[in-house]
Order: C-alpha cells, then structure tokens, then sequence
C-alpha cells in the first residue's frame, strides 16, 4: 500500500464508510455495538475507546470510535519527531 493514510481520514479519496447496523439508545444513553461488529472490529470486553467527534457548521454531525492504545499510537507518530527536537531538561 502506497498511501498510508487510512480509509476512514476525512482527507481521504475513495469512501470506505458504511452503516455497519442501527443501534438503540436506552434511557440510561448507553448503547451495545452488535458482536458480529465488535468481533469484525476486534473489540473486547475491557477494552478502551476514544470516542471523537466531527463538527459540521458548529454541531456535532458525527461520531468515530477508535481504539485508544491505537489513538495513543497515531499521537506518538504524529507528535514524535516535534518532541525529539525539544529539551525537556
């Protein structure tokens, strides 16, 4: 793969989202992501995810679920080579 951006960046050419399924909200605001979908998206019991938000003309017009050791890890990449460069002494 040539391109290491990911699919999902909102920079990225060709479109790879789709609705996975329909999910409810209860009365408590939690929601269950479906196990086919959590098993296809390697989620486990325990895990943590970042939930982030997209704003479109000051309203929040959607939602994305990352992994947060792979957030962590795109912070790192992106943050790395800004830190070397620093003196923290």
């Amino acid at each position: 793969m040539k391109n290491k951006e990911p699919c999902c960046s909102p920079e990225a050419k060709n479109s790879c989202c789709k609705v996975e399924s329909l999910i409810t909200v209860d009365e408590r605001g939690q929601m269950v992501l479906p196990k086919e979908l959590r098993a296809k998206a390697n989620i486990r019991a325990g895990d943590k995810m970042a939930l982030i938000s997209w704003l479109k003309d000051g309203e929040i017009c959607c939602f994305t679920l990352i992994k947060a050791d792979a957030l962590a890890d795109r912070v790192k990449e992106f943050l790395g080579p800004v830190l070397k460069g620093m003196d923290f002494e």
